[in-house]
């Protein structure tokens, strides 16, 4: 299968995450935010474009996931040993982030097939990450920004432990019929 162009965007997400972090320790946040704004409209872009043309691949289900979670650990891990986000909203996000990869590890061992779509309030929490990240690289060269830093900081960090209580409740029916199912 030839590669496409939702799939070269998704690897040039992943080739900009380290460019992103560089910059972040450079202290070049205008930089920063400039390769994580082509990253964010990368990840939009490859999504419509694969939509559009018909371009679903195997190889874009596995890496768009991934490339997403590069990108917004290091965003936010980065951010937060900076100081220019609180820690408390990093160990939300890759807290949420680790349970959706246990539960995922937990199904594949058990042999139980799942299809993976991101919910609605998934969707919700990723826009919100991205515009978090942005809104505080963002203020640290425009400070009136910082009026609605903070209430997009508390929005994230509900949405990202909604989405994540949503994912334990799709995880245990998941479990509960597959279990349910064998007796």
């Amino acid at each position: 299968m030839p590669i496409n162009i939702p799939n070269i965007l998704t690897v040039i997400r992943i080739l900009l995450t380290p460019l992103f972090v560089i910059f972040l320790i450079k202290d070049l946040l205008a930089s920063a935010l400039l390769v994580f704004s082509i990253a964010a409209i990368s990840d939009g872009l490859d999504g419509l474009l694969a939509k559009y043309f018909n371009q679903y691949s195997l190889l874009g289900a596995y890496l768009d996931p991934i490339a997403d979670k590069l990108l917004l650990t290091s965003a936010f891990i980065s951010l937060a040993v900076l100081k220019i986000i609180p820690a408390w909203l990093t160990v939300i996000v890759l807290s949420r982030d680790i349970l959706i990869v246990t539960g995922i590890a937990v199904f594949a061992i058990s042999n139980i097939h799942i299809e993976i779509n991101p919910s609605f309030v998934s969707k919700c929490t990723t826009v919100a990450q991205v515009s978090t990240i942005i809104i505080a690289l963002l203020n640290t060269q425009i400070h009136s920004v910082n009026i609605i830093k903070w209430p997009l900081l508390w929005l994230t960090a509900v949405l990202t432990m909604i989405s994540g209580f949503h994912y334990i409740y799709i995880g245990l029916n998941l479990l509960q019929n597959a279990y349910g199912n064998q007796k």
